[in-house]
């Protein structure tokens, strides 16, 4: 078992492939969704068959919403964004995840949503190092 990961957890294998490990907060293992376009990131709660807020324990709803509130702020540091978009919205993917992402007025999308359908454009590896550095060391 890696440190951090809970026995028994299974990511959902969607969530797997559209994204990379960043690091292990408590709760949630955090993650960046491999998509260079606009800073992207995960929150995943490490409990099993969890789909939606309300079904976390209060002791883990509460962890869930400090874990989020740092990572939107670290997200906001490092990228200089205007503003950080927060979503959950488990339609596709039943298993709980937040959606935490960087947006500014230049992204490609602003102000519209970023769920266009386009094929994700993957981080090249000199960039990706680099980013999850800044992020590692903002939280």
């Amino acid at each position: 078992m890696l440190p951090g990961k809970k026995s028994g957890f299974e990511l959902d294998v969607r969530l797997e492939r559209a994204s990379i490990p960043v690091m292990w907060l408590g709760l949630c293992e955090l993650r960046l969704i491999n998509d260079r376009r606009w800073p992207w990131l995960l929150l995943v709660p490490q409990r099993n068959d969890i789909e939606e807020m309300h079904d976390l324990t209060p002791l883990d709803q509460a962890m869930l919403t400090f874990e989020l509130s740092m990572v939107s702020k670290a997200l906001k540091q490092v990228t200089d964004c205007d503003t950080v978009n927060i979503s959950v919205a488990c339609n596709a993917v039943r298993q709980l995840h937040i959606d935490v992402v960087a947006r500014s007025r230049s992204d490609p999308a602003w102000p519209g949503p970023i769920w266009d359908g386009e094929p994700h454009q993957p981080y090249m590896r000199q960039s990706l190092a680099p980013f999850l550095e800044k992020l590692r060391a903002a939280l």
